[in-house]
């Protein structure tokens, strides 16, 4: 079997969400070749080929790549899909919103947040908000899926000799064109690649008072996430919310400060190596995932924490 991973980048760097997905594509076969789409990106190409079982590296630098538009995008993987039994992408919003189109252009079934590879034509994935694991076997010649990159571990990012074949464009399908975008720039890591994560949600209370986690945050080099209450609210930018319809992670560490724990958040983080939850509510449902609990006043809690992590900077 032949597998075929498209690459997440931003043609300069090969998103980790990636080696995720490469590892969920070992567990397929051996055969394993790794698209990247996009404009000036040789260099992501040279880190794909590096990648641990990747075997090949199909390079498509093309203008209309630039920005991986899920409409052209899918005319690419669809014009290469004749040679493969399996097209994987990371379950990302660029994943999520090209695969359907591959899937409906090959005329088969997508196979949506892959968390375990159970055989070639048998996989699990969550419903209903993760509540439920269901088993999914596709009888389809191509299997067409996004993997849940927080359900395996990152492949080895070097070491691999992959070659770096061009691959031909397909045309631009002129049908979408990229308007502009708005990035925040931020010295903490990424959430989805943060080794530690503090979380605020509704009673934080305003935007103003997420500076106390932004204080504690920045002191465990942790990035900051946020439920969607928080962000409905108001309180802080979407792209800090943690979620079913936010960002999935699965850090060493999660502290989750004034978060209930609605069933759309802990469908986004549950999977965390060690919960911390502070609360003044003990009947709160993030209790029931939590290793480690704290029944408190976040607004007494959070500015002692921020002293105890002082005291232990100046202890060296």
């Amino acid at each position: 079997m032949s597998i075929l991973v498209i690459a997440e980048h931003d043609n300069a760097v090969l998103k980790a969400a990636t080696l995720n997905t490469i590892t969920a594509a070992t567990q397929l076969g051996s055969d394993i070749a790794v698209l990247v789409a996009g404009h000036g990106c040789g260099a992501v190409a040279e880190a794909a080929a590096q990648v641990a079982g990747v075997k090949k590296v199909l390079l498509a630098d093309a203008p209309h790549y630039a920005y991986q538009l899920a409409e052209n995008m899918a005319a690419l993987v669809v014009s290469l899909a004749g040679g493969y039994s399996h097209i994987l992408a990371p379950s990302t919003a660029g994943g999520k919103n090209t695969l359907p189109r591959v899937a409906a252009l090959l005329d088969v079934a997508q196979i949506s947040d892959v968390i375990k590879v159970e055989s070639a034509d048998t996989f699990v994935r969550p419903i209903y908000a993760g509540n439920v694991l269901a088993t999914v076997q596709s009888k389809d010649s191509v299997k067409v899926m996004t993997v849940r990159g927080t359900a395996f571990p990152a492949a080895v990012a070097v070491g691999g000799s992959a070659s770096i074949e061009a691959a031909a464009p397909a045309a631009d399908a002129g049908i979408s064109r990229f308007v502009g975008q708005q990035l925040t720039q931020s010295d903490r890591p990424e959430l989805t690649a943060a080794r530690v994560i503090v979380s605020g949600g509704r009673g934080m209370g305003n935007g103003d008072n997420f500076k106390l986690l932004e204080d504690v945050a920045d002191k465990m080099g942790a990035a900051v996430g946020a439920s969607r209450a928080a962000v409905d609210a108001g309180f802080v930018p979407n792209d800090y919310q943690v979620g079913q319809t936010g960002k999935v992670v699965a850090p060493e560490l999660y502290v989750a400060v004034g978060i209930s724990g609605a069933i759309q958040h802990l469908a986004g983080m549950k999977d965390s190596k060690v919960i911390v939850a502070i609360n003044k509510d003990e009947e709160a449902p993030i209790f029931q995932v939590a290793d480690y609990g704290l029944v408190a006043d976040l607004f007494t809690a959070i500015p002692e924490l921020s002293k105890e992590l002082d005291k232990l900077k100046a202890a060296g």
